[in-house]
This record gives structure tokens, C-alpha cells and sequence, in this order.
């Protein structure tokens, strides 16, 4: 056995700890209070259109805006029971953030499969460039 991961194995270990949501469920979940965190960068973000209401943490800033300990966290991060949905273009570098955060304690951060594209699919609303 190898030392190593390939990341087909890290994807599947980070989701296989994940409760993950499809669309409906994400909006469900929203709806009920939970943090929609966009993880795309802008320049995806303004060629495949956004979801009204996401916070928009690009990923490479996700856990220090997150942290509920971290003097960099955002006003929404009060405590690790906040209920976060983690959203990508398709729902592979969501999985991997989701699980980054459960790491830091934040036991309720999963994400959206399919991505903002099954958000899209779904039907919920959408806002794009003009």
C-alpha cells in the first residue's frame, strides 16, 4: 500500500464524512439558516453566474474566514454549530473544503453535489453578468 493518496482517494475519504446536499436540499438548508459559502474565484463566478445571498470566500481564504476563533473570520462565523453548504462549479473542491472545515471543528460543514452546475439544473435563482 502506498504512503500516498491519489486525490480520487482524498475525495472520497472527505465525502465519505460529509453529509452532502443536493440543490433543493441546499436551498432547504439556507432557508432554515445556514451559510451558503462560494468558494469559486470571481473570474468563475462571472462567467457561470452566482447564487443571490452566498457569502463569497474564495477558497484559498475559506478556513481563516470560517474559524470561528480566528481574528480574520467573518461576522456569520459565531460558533462551530453554524451550518455551512460549500459550493464549487461541480462539487469536487467543495467536498475537499467541507471537509477542511469539519477539521477546524465546524461539524456541520458539508456541501452541494453537482455544484453551483446542479444549483443551476435545479432551477434556483441565479444572477449573472451582464
Amino acid at each position: 500500500m502506498s504512503a500516498h493518496l491519489t486525490i480520487e482517494e482524498m475525495l472520497a475519504n472527505a465525502r465519505a464524512r460529509l453529509h452532502r446536499l443536493d440543490a433543493r436540499e441546499t436551498a432547504d438548508a439556507v432557508a432554515g439558516g445556514g451559510l451558503l459559502v462560494d468558494i469559486r474565484p470571481q473570474w468563475q463566478r462571472a462567467t457561470e453566474g452566482a447564487i443571490p445571498g452566498a457569502l463569497l470566500i474564495e477558497r484559498n481564504h475559506l478556513e481563516w474566514r470560517l474559524d470561528p476563533t480566528c481574528a480574520a473570520r467573518i461576522p456569520e462565523a459565531v460558533d462551530h454549530d453554524v451550518t455551512v453548504v460549500v459550493v464549487c462549479s461541480e462539487g469536487y473542491t467543495s467536498s475537499l473544503a467541507a471537509a477542511s472545515l469539519q477539521d477546524l471543528g465546524l461539524h456541520r460543514a458539508t456541501d452541494l453535489i453537482g455544484g453551483f452546475q446542479a444549483w443551476r439544473a435545479a432551477k434556483l435563482p441565479v444572477v449573472t453578468s451582464s
